[in-house]
């Protein structure tokens, strides 16, 4: 298993984990799921639009309205969610340390401006297991806290191939995208930032 670049708060940070080889082949990968299951806008249970839009793969995909936050088997447009391309398991065989694959893979995209405020993933039926997270295009400035929303925090600039392990005392943790340097990478044409994130949830 490959050992991280640093930890901060129990998160496992791994720079230039993919080189830019592997990135622009993650990313077509994720384009082929973005063409069956194209990324959407969702709100959250207050009725805010959040800015980030977004697409799964897997067998559950993760899913935001007023009727609150939870996974669902298929696509608002009606459709399976597609299955989760090899190049991001063998990501998640290369840092998450458990031998149980994902059964389901996030993929937020931030245009402009876009942002993630401080949250935990909690919506799994079980905190045993590691999310991982893979960063592909512009910087996002990265927040870490702790188990409660309030309270001291770190931030680190996420670059594009640098992947993030929360397992262990993050799991629970709080944590968020302040922003992105739109345009600081030339990955993708248009610039933004894709955020891929692998989850266990049953």
């Amino acid at each position: 298993m490959v050992e991280p670049t640093l930890r901060v708060r129990g998160f496992e940070i791994y720079k230039e984990f993919l080189d830019a080889a592997e990135q622009v082949g993650l990313v077509a990968d994720l384009r082929e799921v973005m063409r069956v299951a194209p990324p959407f806008s969702t709100d959250t249970p207050h009725g805010k639009a959040m800015s980030v839009r977004m697409t799964s793969a897997g067998d559950w995909g993760w899913f935001s309205d007023t009727d609150g936050y939870r996974y669902v088997d298929r696509h608002p447009s009606g459709v399976a969610w597609p299955e989760i391309p090899e190049r991001v398991l063998d990501i998640w065989r290369a840092v998450s340390g458990v031998d149980r694959v994902p059964e389901s893979c996030l993929i937020n995209f931030y245009g402009e401006g876009a942002k993630m405020g401080m949250h935990r993933d909690a919506d799994e039926a079980e905190m045993l297991w590691p999310v991982v997270s893979v960063s592909l295009g512009d910087d996002g400035l990265f927040r870490m806290g702790g188990d409660k929303r309030a309270g001291a925090t770190n931030a680190i600039w996420l670059s594009s191939g640098d992947v993030v392990v929360m397992g262990g005392n993050s799991r629970n943790a709080f944590h968020g995208i302040d922003r992105i340097r739109f345009g600081s990478s030339d990955l993708l044409p248009r610039g933004g930032r894709v955020n891929v994130t692998m989850r266990v949830v049953t």
